[in-house]
C-alpha cells in the first residue's frame, strides 16, 4: 500500500479530524470521580472484565497480549494489581553489556573544546594524553581524545537505549520499567549535558531499582547522582557564590511546583546545597566549600544542609500533591480537580511517601478504569507497546529505536530540558500520526536501504571530511572551510587557524575512534508472522481476522463503519473471504492490514 493510500484510509476512519473517542456518559462519570470524593473508591470484582485487565496491562505496562490479558482477567483486581506492581516471579534480565570505552583522565571531562586545548595550553597534558614535544598539530591527539569521549559516550549511550527498551520489550515485571520512564522525566537529566553514558546507566540503575520505594530515599539519592549533579551545575554551587540553578530545580519540577517558593527561598536553599559535588561516581560533600551559616528557607530557620533542605520541602502539603498529581496524570487522566489533588496527596502523605502502596491505590480505583482511551501514548509506550503486542522475543535492531522514538519526540537519555518531556495533545500531529505509521510500516516492512545509524556519522561535515581523506587529501586541504558543504561556524573556523590541531580533522578521528571502541547493535529485523497469529486466534475468515487483530492491538474500539472497511479491504486484497484458501499468501496482505489498524488515531490511544 502506498503512502497516499494510507493517508486517505487514515482521513476516512477519522472524519478528518483527531478527537478522542467515548461518549458524553463516561466522561462525566470520570468528572464525578475526579471530584476528589471517590477518588479512591475500588473497582468491584463484578466489575473486573477482558476490558479493564487490558487496560491495566496498558496503563501500568505496555499492553498484553490477548493471552496475558485473559489470565490478567482470571484474577480478582486485587491479585491483578498485586501481580502488576510487586510481580510473582524473580526474572533473570540480562545486564547491560558495555563497551570498553573508558580511558584514563577522562574524569571530569571538560565542558568543551577549547576548555580542553587550553588546559593542554597550561598543564602540557589534558584527559590522560601529552602535548607533544615539538611538530606539526601539537595538541591534536588530545582534541582527538576530547571528541573520542563525546562521540564514544553517544554511541554508548544509544546501546544503553537499546537494551533499555528490550528489558521494556522481555520483562515480566513492565510497571518497574514504567515506574523508572517516569522517573526519568521526572528528574530528567540528559547525555547530551551529562557527556558521560557511566553516569546516565547509575541514575537509570537507580530509578529501576527504587523507583517504588519511599520517595524521600529516591528523592535524596537522585539530587545525589553525578548524571543530576553535573546536569545542575552543582559543581560551581560554592560558600560565597551559590549557584542557584540546582535549588530552583529541585523546588520547581521535583517537589513543590511553580507559586509555592519564593525567590529568597531559592536563594537560601541554594547556599545549603553549597559543596555538592561528585568525584568518579560517588556523590561528594565538600565542608570547605559548603556554606554552614544560618538559612531560612519556607518560614524555617537554622545552619541548614541540602538534606535538611530537602527534608522542609518534604513537610510541605503541596510537595505531596505535586508528586501524586504528577503520577495521576501519567498513569490515569490530563484533567484533575482541586479537591482531587488534594485527596490524592493527603493519601501519599499517608503512605509516609512510599510509592509502591499508593499506586496500588490508584490501580485499584474505579477512576483509573474510567479513563479508557483518554491517554495518547507517547513515543516509547507506542514502540514498546507494539512490539509486545507483536509477541516477538527481543527488540529488534530495524528500525532503530533510538532515531524512532527520537524523530517522535522521545528519545530515551535525551530529555528536552530539565522540565522533561511534554504529554498528552503534544505528541500527537497530523504529520506525527503518519510517522507513527511509518514506524509500524518499517516494523512490517523492514527497509532494504536502512543505514545503522551507530556506524554512520549523521554529520555530513564529518563525512565529506572523510572522503577527502580517503581519496588522498592532505588533512589541511580536507579540512579547509571552502571544501566543506553547509554553513561554517565561526568558532570552528577560527579554532581550525591554530596551527596546534584541527577540530574538523579531531571530530572526524574521534568518530573512528568510537566506532572501533563501542560494540555495534545487533540489526536483525522482528520475527513475526502475522499469519501464524491467525493460526492461534483459530480465524478462519476475514472477519475473523480483523476482529482477532483488533483485540490483539486496539483497547479502544472503532466504529462498526471503521471495522467494515477493513473487512472489505482485506476481502479485496486476497480475492476471497476464506483463510484457508489464502493461506499461502495472505501474509503481506494481513501485514498492510495490522499497518493500516496501526495507523489509526485510536491506536495511538490507551
Amino acid at each position: 500500500m502506498g503512502q497516499r493510500q494510507l493517508v486517505t484510509l487514515i482521513l476516512v476512519f477519522c472524519g478528518l479530524s483527531y478527537l478522542p473517542p467515548g461518549s458524553a456518559q463516561p466522561r462525566q462519570a470520570a468528572a464525578d470521580l475526579a471530584s476528589g470524593r471517590g477518588i479512591f473508591t475500588e473497582i468491584s470484582p463484578q466489575a473486573w472484565n477482558p476490558a479493564l485487565a487490558a487496560h491495566l496491562l496498558e496503563r501500568a505496562g505496555f499492553g498484553g497480549t490477548p493471552e496475558q490479558i485473559e489470565a490478567m482477567a482470571k484474577r480478582t483486581p486485587q491479585a491483578a494489581v498485586r501481580q502488576i506492581i510487586f510481580g510473582e516471579t524473580q526474572q533473570k534480565l540480562a545486564a547491560f553489556d558495555p563497551s570498553p570505552i573508558d580511558a584514563p583522565g577522562m574524569d571530569p571531562f571538560p565542558p568543551s573544546r577549547p576548555a580542553t586545548t587550553e588546559a593542554a595550553k597550561r598543564n602540557g597534558r589534558a584527559l590522560g594524553i601529552d602535548v607533544k614535544p615539538e611538530g606539526t598539530r601539537r595538541m591534536q591527539p588530545v582534541t582527538n581524545q576530547f571528541f573520542y569521549w563525546l562521540r564514544s559516550s553517544q554511541l554508548e549511550t544509544g546501546r544503553l537505549g537499546q537494551w533499555w527498551a528490550n528489558r521494556m520489550v522481555v520483562t515480566d515485571q513492565p510497571f518497574v520499567e514504567k515506574m523508572a520512564l517516569f522517573w526519568h522525566g521526572h528528574f530528567a537529566t540528559s547525555e547530551e549535558k551529562v557527556r558521560d553514558v557511566r553516569k546516565m546507566q547509575q541514575q537509570l540503575t537507580l530509578y529501576q531499582t527504587k523507583g517504588l520505594g519511599n520517595f524521600r530515599t529516591l528523592l535524596i539519592e537522585a539530587a545525589q547522582e553525578p548524571a543530576m549533579l553535573a546536569y545542575l551545575d552543582a559543581g560551581v554551587n560554592v560558600k560565597g557564590a551559590p549557584n542557584e540553578n540546582f535549588a530552583r530545580e529541585i523546588m520547581e519540577l521535583f517537589t513543590l511546583g511553580i507559586g509555592h517558593y519564593g525567590e529568597l527561598d531559592i536563594r537560601e536553599a541554594a547556599r545549603a546545597f553549597t559543596g555538592w559535588n561528585f568525584k568518579g561516581f560517588k556523590f561528594e560533600k565538600d565542608l570547605s566549600k559548603h556554606d554552614g551559616g544560618t538559612k531560612t528557607v519556607l518560614g524555617r530557620t537554622g545552619p541548614f544542609d541540602g538534606v535538611q533542605v530537602i527534608d522542609i520541602l518534604l513537610e510541605q502539603p503541596q510537595t505531596a500533591e505535586f508528586i501524586a498529581e504528577k503520577l495521576y496524570r501519567y498513569f490515569v487522566r490530563e484533567q484533575l480537580t482541586v479537591d482531587a489533588r488534594a485527596s490524592l496527596g493527603r493519601l501519599l502523605r499517608q503512605k509516609n511517601y512510599d510509592i509502591a502502596p499508593f499506586m496500588e491505590a490508584l490501580l485499584l480505583s474505579r477512576d483509573f478504569y474510567s479513563a479508557q482511551g483518554e491517554h495518547i501514548k507517547s513515543p516509547v509506550e507506542l514502540a514498546i507497546g507494539t512490539y509486545r503486542r507483536l509477541g516477538v522475543k527481543s527488540l529488534p535492531g530495524m528500525p532503530d529505536f533510538n532515531a524512532t522514538t527520537g524523530g517522535l519526540g522521545q528519545r530515551l537519555f535525551y530529555p528536552p530540558t530539565v522540565a522533561g518531556w511534554p504529554s498528552g495533545r503534544s505528541w500527537i500531529t497530523p504529520s506525527a500520526l503518519v510517522a507513527r505509521g511509518n514506524f509500524v510500516r518499517d516494523i512490517l516492512f523492514p527497509d532494504i536501504a536502512f543505514i545503522p545509524p551507530d556506524r554512520y556519522s549523521p554529520d555530513p561535515q564529518i563525512r565529506e571530511v572523510a572522503r577527502r581523506i580517503n581519496r588522498g587529501d592532505e588533512i589541511s586541504r580536507a579540512t579547509a572551510p571552502e571544501a566543506i558543504p553547509g554553513e561554517q561556524s565561526m568558532s570552528i573556523q577560527m579554532a581550525d587557524r591554530d596551527e596546534d590541531f584541527n577540530t574538523r580533522y579531531a571530530s572526524l578521528r574521534g568518530y573512528q575512534l568510537a566506532i572501533q571502541k563501542v560494540k555495534p547493535i545487533l540489526r536483525d529485523s522482528a520475527s513475526v508472522e502475522i499469519s501464524d497469529l491467525m493460526k492461534q486466534a483459530q480465524a478462519k475468515t476475514c472477519d475473523d481476522a480483523v476482529d482477532a487483530l483488533l483485540a490483539r492491538f486496539l483497547t479502544v474500539p472503532i466504529s462498526a463503519g471503521q471495522r467494515t472497511e477493513l473487512v472489505q479491504w482485506l476481502r479485496r486484497e486476497l480475492g476471497t473471504d476464506q483463510l484457508k484458501i489464502a493461506e499461502t499468501y495472505m501474509e503481506d496482505s494481513l501485514r498492510q492490514l495490522v499497518h493500516i489498524m496501526l495507523s489509526l488515531p485510536e491506536y495511538q490511544l490507551g
